[in-house]
């Protein structure tokens, strides 16, 4: 009786979920389709599925866009980034929660209210700065904004963990020996490794979809990474929209296939942070 009555419940909360899931998937579902149409095919039928689906798209795609190397490129971005964030941002957040030095809530203020701004605002200083120290045109300059850039969201996400660990576990560290860093690395670590695999995917995702900062920073065909490539195929192949879209799911694949792998503990990681 009871399963009965809260049936119709349950439906009726999912239903505004399903609504935004068909949302958010329906242009996905329309860019796969429109990869696998030739350019005649597509002109006639945008929306449909496919009649006799172009696998070939992407195999001219991988090699008109030349998408190894710029893969490549990206994924040096990202593992690089994402090692420089976890490691400074994990001893930052370290600091913060358990060292609390004087003036931490100055801190995690400023980094609040930096977040806030437009990398735009700065974009152009940035570059004569850049240029200025030789960081132009090279992945070191852009791997250290990209760090910039997402070490405060990082600060407040791994804050959150270690707050929420037991100060009983580092007490009873410290009393057979260990050193703060020893605590760190093999006592905090594994037990928040699950926040450190979020922050690792959020600034992942960040550094593989970004565009404007590379756009800018790098002039070198070779050293441009998938999504300024995309942007530079586009220009070239714009009116050929099936290649198009076939390098753009091409450059979206290996992110949805990270969260596939990774999805359930980043559903963990971030039910169980909390900003306090």
């Amino acid at each position: 009786m009871t399963t009965t009555a809260t049936t119709p419940a349950r439906v009726g909360r999912h239903i505004p979920l399903i609504i935004l899931a068909v949302f958010a998937a329906f242009p996905l579902f329309v860019l796969v389709t429109n990869s696998l149409k030739s350019r005649t095919e597509l002109a006639l039928n945008p929306i449909g599925l496919p009649q006799n689906p172009q696998f070939s798209n992407f195999v001219t795609a991988w090699r008109d866009s030349d998408f190894a190397l710029h893969a490549t490129n990206s994924i040096i971005l990202v593992f690089t980034t994402v090692f420089c964030v976890l490691v400074l941002s994990g001893l930052a957040a370290y600091s913060l929660a358990r060292l609390e030095p004087r003036g931490s809530g100055a801190v995690l203020f400023y980094m609040l209210a930096v977040t806030a701004f437009p990398i735009w605002l700065y974009l152009v200083p940035l570059f004569f700065t850049w240029r200025t120290l030789g960081l132009l045109n090279s992945f070191a300059g852009l791997i250290i904004i990209y760090t910039a850039i997402n070490s405060p969201l990082a600060i407040f996400l791994l804050r959150s963990y270690l707050i929420r660990i037991p100060k009983e576990i580092e007490e009873a560290a410290f009393v057979d020996g260990a050193t703060k860093l020893q605590v760190l690395v093999r006592i905090i670590l594994p037990i928040s490794w699950t926040g450190f695999l979020t922050v690792g995917l959020v600034v992942a995702v960040a550094v593989w979809g970004e565009f404007q900062i590379a756009f800018v920073m790098l002039q070198d065909q070779d050293k441009l990474p998938v999504t300024t490539s995309f942007y530079r195929f586009s220009e070239s192949f714009g009116q050929d929209w099936s290649l198009t879209s076939a390098v753009a799911v091409l450059a979206i694949l290996p992110i949805c296939i990270l969260f596939l792998i990774f999805q359930r503990r980043f559903t963990e990681g971030l039910t169980q942070g909390s900003v306090k």
